[in-house]
């Protein structure tokens, strides 16, 4: 087997060592910038659906001020905001390179689309629920964790599918700018180097990764379906 793989791929075989780096810098970044825009483009989408004209929260300020940010930085495309937030990345993980300098942007690109997703999501929620919950006498926080919440776990889940795949094609396109990872491994060997089958084992890695998450996301979604 290993014969055949060094006929069928040979510049991949002679660089295992550093392909097994690349995934698992990519699950890294993946999972460590995943993790931060989770949080914070669910609180976010929260906020914009509850302040929003009508929501239970509604206040037209913060409402105006969150969801033209998130659209400014939903507008940049991906590639441009690598290196316009590496100072910051520098400033908050000591450098602009690398997995570490590689997260940073990687949120800034994430959580503005997250948040939409999330909106999206809880806009599905039957609002004859949320004006039970309020007619029982239910707080904000209740109707957030209760109704908004707890009736949108199958659409968070389906957000957070799609979220988690585009994250992981951003983070191969970080790897234009020295970041490492998957796509960094691709540029370097596959594309400078003409080595077509560091190129195709690299997009089957990526495919593998992507294929997986997928089946667990819908997994989620359909036990949580009513």
């Amino acid at each position: 087997m290993q014969e055949l793989l060094h006929n069928i791929i040979p510049n991949v075989m002679g660089k295992l060592p550093a392909f097994y780096e690349a995934i698992g810098d990519t699950l890294i970044m993946a999972l460590w910038s995943g993790s931060i825009s989770f949080v914070l483009g669910l609180v976010l989408g929260v906020i914009i659906t509850v302040t929003r004209p009508s929501g239970i929260l509604e206040n037209r300020g913060v409402y105006q001020v969150l969801d033209k940010i998130i659209n400014f930085f939903r507008s940049i495309p991906f590639i441009i905001l690598l290196t316009g937030v590496m100072p910051l990345s520098r400033l908050i993980m000591g450098t602009a390179i690398g997995v570490e300098g590689a997260i940073v942007p990687l949120v800034f690109g994430t959580v503005p689309f997250f948040a939409r997703q999330i909106e999206s999501a809880l806009a599905e929620i039957d609002h004859g629920l949320i004006e039970a919950a309020l007619s029982m006498g239910s707080g904000p926080l209740e109707i957030i964790f209760r109704v908004y919440l707890r009736e949108s776990i199958a659409g968070i889940a389906r957000s957070t599918t799609i979220t988690a795949i585009s994250l992981l094609g951003l983070t191969a396109m970080a790897g234009v700018v020295g970041a490492g990872g998957l796509g960094d491994f691709a540029i370097r060997y596959g594309h400078d180097r003409n080595q077509t089958d560091v190129t195709y084992v690299t997009v089957l890695a990526l495919v593998l990764m992507v294929s997986i998450i997928q089946i667990i996301g819908n997994q989620v979604v359909k036990k949580n379906t009513h």
